[in-house]
This record gives C-alpha cells, sequence and structure tokens, in this order.
C-alpha cells in the first residue's frame, strides 16, 4: 500500500531569495472580484505545515496571496529562455503566475508554491495572466492521475475561482476564471539556464549550478564518467537520470503532456504545466495531444526524442561552465537509463517480479504489438492482467504466464468491471457537469477513485536522482 504523504510543520525557507536579483522580478498579483474556494488539497498541505489553515485563512493566501510567516515578502515572476517545438524564444518567463513561497517538507526537501492565473507580469506578451476554470479544473485530474501512476509530478494544492469572465479562441467563451496554486520540488527549468547562456552571466550560472546541487540532491556521476567532480557535469547526470526516467513515467501511464517545450521541462525531474494533455485511448505511438502540433513532435511515441532533445539543450547551456566532452558522456547516457526505467515501471504497474532484463523487455514489447494488435490502451492491458492474470492468447500471454505476482494482489479495486482511467470524455463530463449545474460531485468522486487506485498501486520504484 502506499503510505501517505508525511506531516511535517510549517518551516518557510525562502532559498530563492539569494538568486531574486536576477533570476525573477518582483510582482503583484491580481485583484479578483471574487474569491471562491473551489480545492484544497490538504494532503499535501499536511507535508509543508499549512493543513490547519480555516477556509478564509487559505483564501487569504492562496487568493489574495498574503505572503505566508516568514516567507518571501512579496512574489516573485521567474526569467526564463526557452525552445518552443524547436524554435528559440528569449521573451519567456512567468506570464500568468509566480512563485509566492518556499517551505521544507519532513524529509527536509525545498517545495515551492507557485501559481497559474495569478495576474499579468512583465512577462505576459499581451496575455491577459489568467487561467479558466476547465483549465483548472483538468490540472487537478492530470495531477491527481499522474500522481496514482507513479509520475514524479506537480501537486495541485488549491483552486479558488475569481469570478471573471475570460475569451479564450480554444473553447466556448465567456467562460469561468480561477487561480490555481501548485505545489513543485523547484521551479527551476532548462530554460532558466538558457536565459544566463543567451546573456552570457556565467558567475550567475555558477551560483545557479550550485542553488540546483545544494537543493535537488542526486547521487555522484558514475565513477568512469569523465569530469565526473565538476559541479555543471555532476548536474547534467542528475538531470538526465531524473528526466530519463520521467518520460519512461509518461509512456507506462499512457500519458500525452502536449507540450514538452525546454521551458517547460523542471530540473528537478518533476512533471508539471498541463495544458493541452490526453491518455491514450488506445495504444497508438503517433497519438498527440495539442491541436496545434502538426509533425507530431510531441506524439506519444516520441516523448522520450524530446526530453533528451532539451536535456542536450542544458547540455549547450552548461558549455560556459565545463568541457564539452563530460557533457556529452552524460548526455549519451540518457537512452539506457530510460529503457531501465521502462521496464522497472512497467512491471510495477502490472504487479509482477522481473526474471532479468532481456526477458522483461520482451515482455514489454510484447505487450506493447498486444495493445497495438488488439485496440486497447495501457489501462485495460495493466488492468486485465494485474498480477500476471488472465494471460491473453498471443505472444504477450505466453511469456506472461511465466512471471510470478508481486506481494499481494487481492485489493478490490482489481475486482471491479472497468480499470479506473482517465480519457477525455470522461474529462468532458466531469467539466460539463460544473459549468451547466455548478455541479462538483463528478470531479470529488473522480479523485477519490484516482486515490485509490493509487493506494492499490502502492509506491512507484524510486530512480537514481528521483525523489520520491
Amino acid at each position: 500500500m502506499r503510505a501517505e504523504p508525511q506531516a511535517s510543520p510549517y518551516r518557510p525557507d525562502p532559498q530563492i531569495a539569494r538568486l531574486s536579483d536576477w533570476i525573477a522580478d518582483p510582482v503583484r498579483p491580481a485583484q479578483f472580484p471574487r474569491h471562491q474556494l473551489r480545492f484544497r488539497n490538504d494532503r499535501w498541505a499536511a507535508t509543508v505545515g499549512l493543513s490547519s489553515l480555516t477556509d478564509d485563512e487559505w483564501v487569504r493566501h492562496f487568493g489574495y496571496f498574503d505572503a505566508l510567516p516568514g516567507n518571501l515578502p512579496e512574489p516573485l515572476a521567474l526569467r526564463y529562455h526557452g525552445h518552443q517545438f524547436r524554435n528559440y524564444n528569449p521573451e519567456l518567463g512567468d506570464g500568468r503566475g509566480f512563485l509566492f513561497a518556499q517551505m521544507r517538507d519532513a524529509g527536509g526537501r525545498l517545495l515551492d508554491l507557485g501559481t497559474k492565473g495569478s495576474g499579468q507580469t512583465p512577462w505576459s506578451r499581451q496575455g491577459d495572466g489568467r487561467l479558466t476554470l476547465k483549465g483548472a479544473v483538468r490540472e487537478i485530474l492530470a495531477t491527481e492521475m499522474l500522481e496514482a501512476l507513479g509520475t514524479n509530478t506537480s501537486k495541485s494544492f488549491s483552486v479558488i475561482e475569481t469570478g471573471e469572465e475570460l475569451w479564450r479562441g480554444d473553447e466556448p467563451s465567456p467562460t469561468r476564471s480561477a487561480v490555481l496554486v501548485r505545489l513543485s520540488h523547484g521551479h527551476i527549468r532548462i530554460g532558466t539556464f538558457q536565459r544566463l547562456a543567451a546573456l552570457r552571466k556565467p558567475e550567475e550560472m555558477e551560483q545557479l549550478v550550485a542553488y540546483c546541487l545544494e537543493n535537488f540532491l542526486g547521487p555522484m556521476p558514475p565513477e568512469d564518467a569523465p569530469g565526473r567532480d565538476e559541479p555543471a557535469v555532476i548536474l547534467l547526470h542528475q538531470v538526465v537520470e531524473r528526466l530519463a526516467d520521467l518520460a519512461a513515467s509518461y509512456m507506462v501511464a499512457g500519458f500525452v503532456h502536449g507540450v514538452l517545450n525546454s521551458d517547460n521541462m523542471n530540473i528537478s525531474g518533476e512533471s508539471f504545466d498541463y495544458g493541452p494533455w490526453r491518455w491514450l485511448p488506445q495504444w497508438d505511438t503517433s497519438f498527440t495531444a495539442a491541436y496545434f502540433d502538426h509533425s507530431g513532435l510531441y506524439s506519444f511515441g516520441r516523448q522520450g526524442e524530446a526530453i533528451h532533445w532539451n536535456c542536450g539543450q542544458l547540455a549547450v547551456a552548461l558549455r560556459q561552465l565545463a568541457e564539452t566532452e563530460p557533457l556529452v558522456f552524460a548526455l549519451e547516457r540518457f537512452g539506457g537509463l530510460f529503457q531501465e526505467a521502462l521496464v522497472r515501471r512497467f512491471l510495477w504497474r502490472l504487479g509482477v517480479e522481473p526474471r532479468g532484463f532481456d526477458a522483461d523487455l520482451a515482455l514489454l514489447a510484447a505487450a506493447e504489438q498486444h495493445m497495438h494488435g488488439a485496440g486497447l490502451g495501457p489501462d485495460t492491458l495493466f488492468f486485465d492482467h494485474r498480477g500476471g492474470r488472465n494471460p491473453p492468447a498471443g505472444e504477450f500471454g505466453v511469456l506472461l504466464a511465466h512471471y510470478q505476482p508481486t506481494g499481494s494482489q487481492g485489493d478490490d479495486l482489481w475486482s471491479e468491471a472497468t480499470p479506473p482511467a482517465l480519457v477525455i470524455d470522461e474529462v468532458e463530463k466531469i467539466w460539463a457537469a460544473i459549468d451547466a449545474q455548478d455541479d462538483w460531485s463528478l470531479l470529488t468522486g473522480k479523485v477519490t477513485a484516482i486515490r485509490k487506485l493509487g493506494q492499490a498501486l502502492g509506491e512507484a520504484p524510486v530512480a537514481p536522482g528521483h525523489f520520491a
């Protein structure tokens, strides 16, 4: 069974303040006409000592953005550059969000509270700085489901409806507005390094590397790695390990992020910023989530390639501090780490014991062929054959029959008629009930069911350099 997040007292630690002169701009939150609390994540609020807040106190901090005690005195909109669909953009930065606070959890991790939809900043680029309520609901669903399926993801911490009418070209307008607060393990992006490289700021780059190594702890590079004692090289090895595991977790979850730009890559390896995401209705490596992804650059089957390419952009930025050879060595580890993570996570979700890497890789390949041929999605495959039960006809079934289940498979979830899933039709149904009748019961029920799935699956296997 999965342990609940561990409670901790409130321990403010605004570490970002020492970099704030060059990494961010102080901003003021928007003044909203209404503040109606729609979602508070007390499971994760307990990890940073905030679950005891009353609803009124919660709204003051996460709707009006009154500063938390001992924390950042004013919000910070972070600066960064990035490649968007492989096109470099130097005009990026937090355009409708900011970093609000930093705290330590029970394990000593530095956690950030950041926003989406909190108003305009110097980086808004003609945007209104707002978030639709539908976008906030979708982010709740995405983060809850990914957490259940073992992906290292930001947590939807708070949603407050704000009473404005928003106009959007990609959904019926006017539509309702909200401000979202995320709990994340850091907000340092690959694009943060790209900005410093483009501006030729090696001293600031050294400070940022030191900040990341101090606050996003990971293992040392392999013994045979060249330059393994250099801070920039150590950091790249850790980021490659984390992001290879993240890419594998998307594949095993059957999840398509949709917009894997370098400014959307957190160097902690944590997935975040959910826009046009989708879960696969059936196995299809060409499936895309974003209607504007005409070339399929971020299609389901190319997510590993996209994330590896982004790691390459971090390596290019770090050339200001390190030689090429040790950085290339770190990058070349991605493929092997990705395969290892795929196998590790696949067996975990299937609920079977490993039999050796080659045999396990063959099982994974046969499962992909089975899903493709039968028109199945990953949710159905893992549900129908949890613990190796009901081996189907064909190569996958033959191989599966040799596997032993891991621990107890007695959870009543596996006896239900259909697998827990989050395909787009259900997402739209949940939103329609909120939009038309202000009925939040479907969302509440779905979050409960998703958390039950997480409990049944248990803890995902932790990769090297990965924070649980």
